[in-house]
Parts: C-alpha cells; structure tokens; sequence
C-alpha cells in the first residue's frame, strides 16, 4: 500500500504554495470515466489500488465480535479497501447511530432511508468492545440522523465518556455529522472532549450539489473553526476525496481552506465507486501526485497529511496523531 507519511512541517505560507510551478502541471494521460454505469464498474483498477481479500484469524475475531455486541462498522458498511489491514492489526472503526444514514450522498454505500428510533445502551456495548479488544487507540462514526434534534451528538458524547471509564489508557477519536450546523450540538460532543474530533470535507465547493446535496461547504469549515475556537487542545481533523472531478487547482484551494478553518490532519485518498449508482470515478490519481499534496499541505501548515490512493479518514488513525505529535517544535 502506498501512502505518504509526512511528520515535518516547513515554514511556507500559503502564498508560497500557490505560487509552485507544481499546480500548473496539467493531468496528463490518466483514464477518464467510461460513458456507461455498467462500464465504470468494470473498468480495471489501477495496479497501486489492488488490495488482498480479507482473510485471517483476527479479522474473523473481530467480526464476530462485533456482531455478538449488535455493533456496527463503518469498515464494513462503507466498503474500505483497508478492512483487511486494519481488522487484522486489531483496529476497527466504530460505526455508531445505526446502520441507515438520512442524507444520500453520491458517493457513499451506507445504506439511505428513515432511521427505526434510537439505540440508547449503544455507547455501553461500544465501551465494553474497546476495553474487550484492549485497544489503545478507537474511532467512532456515525451515519447521518437529521430525525434527531441534536443529529446524534448526545450518543457521542456518552460512547466518549464511556469508553474513558472502561477502557481509561484509550484515546478517542470522532469522526462527526455536521450536525446540520447545529452549534449547541457540536458543543456536546466539544465538551465530552475526545482526543482527536474529526469532521470531513469530502470534495471541493463545486461539487457539494451533484455529489453531497444537503451538506454545504461553508458549514463544513464553519464546524472545523468552531472546534478549534471552543477547546484548542482538541486536535481537530478532515478528509477528502480525489477523483471526483476537481481539478488540481481546486483541491489546492480546498486543502488552504479546510487548513485556515483551524484544520490539524487532513487525510486525502482516491474515491472508489462503490456501485453503478454512485457517483462515476472521473480519474485516478498517481500515487506520485498523493505525495506532491501531502507535501504542500504540510506546506500549508497542517501538521500531518496523510495522502494516498488507499487512504481513508480513520486509516493508522494512532500513527496520524504520533506523527503530528513527533513534529511539534
């Protein structure tokens, strides 16, 4: 798997970054989408997105012990490539508020719909499966509950707090909704104060109508800001995806924006069509061009980028924060 590691930051500015002669190579021979739904999916992936099937003793531990505690992943549901990898490491990512989401982005394969209620001894069943599986490090998520007032953010909470009783040696990250813009919310999970609070990006401005239609681009970076300006001790985190359509110079601005809303990592990976529903691959990025934006989003300031065709928002969620940690002055 190739994926870039960046733990140094040096002193650009932003300015320098638009200025490099790198942002106006133009995309040179790279596959564009096939015309037909049935021919983008068959089209051959290239040989640096190639994954093993997973298979071993842990990942099977892992999965039945999800489904002992009617536990949720968003491995599992999202489809990623790394599930292999990671369940085999022992690392899973949480998928909390049930397994049907209220929004339909275009580019998702969690299952769309209207939510049956909510599960309120979730954060229990969480919290007894980090201290089970001892981990050190866990990530939780969660679909979309626009049905609920606060979009969820109580659950979150309470899995944070519980898992700090259970399991006190494990650092929490939260990968979040955006609650709709809700403030008071976003405070609730701000003052359940997770390690790493994470809220994704996904795509470039241009793209929010056709590809995620009832989130907006202001509220994302809004929700980041409000972050950083409630607990700056809070590392605070974003991903986005390549390959939807956005040109070079569009991904440069969102990386410079979602940097100046307060943004600490950013993770940037290759969008995978996950059926001939969803949203077409417009291109796939080189693994060379991963490593130029993670070289200039360090540039930007960030203080890791991790940047990669495999890349996923909760991929060595623990070696993004040590690495970020390793690079402080």
């Amino acid at each position: 798997m190739d994926t870039t590691d960046v733990s140094v930051n040096p002193a650009a500015s932003p300015e320098t970054v638009r200025q490099d002669p790198a942002l106006a190579v133009p995309w040179r021979g790279m596959p564009r989408a096939p015309s037909t739904a049935k021919d983008a999916v068959a089209t051959r992936l290239p040989p640096w997105l190639k994954v093993r099937f997973p298979a071993g003793d842990t990942y099977m531990r892992l999965k039945r012990l999800m489904r002992d505690n009617s536990l949720h992943t968003v491995c599992e549901e999202a489809r990623c490539p790394n599930i292999g990898e990671c369940w085999n490491a022992g690392t899973a990512t949480f998928m909390i508020l049930g397994d049907v989401c209220t929004r339909s982005c275009a580019f998702c394969a969690v299952r769309k719909g209207r939510p049956q209620g909510m599960d309120w001894e979730e954060p229990e069943r969480v919290a007894e499966a980090v201290k089970l599986l001892g981990l050190r490090y866990c990530v939780i998520t969660s679909v979309n509950r626009d049905d609920q007032p606060d979009g969820g953010a109580g659950i979150f909470a309470r899995c944070i707090q519980r898992i700090r009783e259970e399991a006190p040696g494990c650092k929490v990250e939260v990968l979040t909704p955006d609650f709709m813009g809700d403030r008071e919310a976003i405070e609730t999970v701000v003052r359940a104060h997770p390690d790493v609070l994470s809220h994704n990006t996904e795509t470039v401005p241009r793209l929010y109508r056709r590809v995620r239609p009832k989130a907006t681009y202001e509220r994302s970076l809004a929700f980041i800001g409000q972050v950083r300006a409630s607990d700056a001790s809070i590392v605070t985190k974003s991903g986005v995806m390549a390959g939807l359509g956005e040109t070079w110079d569009e991904m440069v601005q969102t990386m410079l924006d979602i940097q100046r809303a307060g943004c600490d990592i950013l993770t940037i990976g290759q969008y995978l069509r996950p059926s001939p529903w969803h949203a077409a691959v417009e291109r796939f990025y080189t693994p060379e061009e991963f490593k130029e934006l993670a070289r200039l989003g360090m540039a930007m300031g960030y203080r890791h980028v991790e940047s990669g065709p495999l890349v996923r928002s909760s991929y060595l969620a623990e070696r993004q924060v040590r690495s970020m940690t390793a690079a402080r002055p």
